[in-house]
This record gives structure tokens, sequence and C-alpha cells, in this order.
């Protein structure tokens, strides 16, 4: 009974994910509503430099690549102020079938400067802020 259950939680982990920061946002997303201390997201580059931006700006006390091959995962430590969140809200904005760009002179600003725009560029990925400082434009990928 008990090697089903593995077998079919490996296959529920394989399934093919449409839109790969989606599912990152909403991982952490649904974390952050159950208040857990940690959250597992299957590798890539892309969600490695989103965790950067995340840890960097103090929304996350940590993330860190475990496993390696075909396994490998980023497993991120939530941050709390007492039992307050830190991350009031994240969301998705550019989205695979409707992709949202921001020239340099137009990018957002997220809850008037106290928030967090993701933004991918051809610096790499940056924040709203850093992306003002380049004078850069590009692909909004999240506001947290």
């Amino acid at each position: 009974m008990k090697e089903k259950f593995l077998v079919l939680r490996k296959r529920v982990d394989s399934m093919f994910i449409t839109d790969p920061i989606a599912d990152m946002i909403i991982r952490i997303k649904n974390s952050n509503q159950r208040k857990a201390k940690k959250v597992s997201i299957p590798y890539s580059k892309i969600k490695e430099k989103i965790s950067k931006i995340l840890y960097e700006e103090g929304y996350i006390t940590s993330y860190k690549v475990a496993n390696s091959g075909i396994e490998k995962e980023i497993i991120i430590t939530l941050k709390y102020k007492g039992s307050q969140r830190v991350i009031s809200g994240i969301k998705r904005v550019s989205k695979p079938g409707l992709r949202v760009y921001s020239l340099a002179k137009d990018v957002p600003s997220v809850l008037s400067g106290y928030g967090t725009a993701i933004i991918s560029t051809s610096s790499g990925m940056i924040t709203d802020k850093k992306a003002r400082e380049l004078n850069v434009g590009g692909e909004v990928i999240a506001f947290v």
C-alpha cells in the first residue's frame, strides 16, 4: 500500500506544467497562507534568480538548491515577523498567453514603492528599483 502512494506521488510531481513561474508563485502563496516554514519548488535557473531577488529584498529567510540531476529542487524558507507574514501578496503579471512588457521610463511601482516588481531585462532578472537605476525595461514577471 505504501509503495502505491509513492508511485502515485511521483506521477503527480512529474506532471507537465504550462507556466513554471506561476507554479512557483502559487506554491509560495499557498505556503504563506498556511504559515508553513518551508516550501519546495522544482528547480530552474529562472526560479533560482527569482528566489535570489526575494532573498535580497528581505521577503524570504533563505533559499537553497537541494539534490542534483533531474530531482533538483529549490527549498525556500519563508519569513515571518512574529505571527505576521512578510509577503503580504505575490502576483504573476506576465503570463504565457499575455506577455507584459515595460519601457525603461514606464517601469511599474508596486504599493507606492513599498513593494517590488521583478523584471526580466537584457541585464538579467532585476527589481524595479534596479531597472530604474540602469534605465532598462523588460518583461514584468511578478509583483511582491
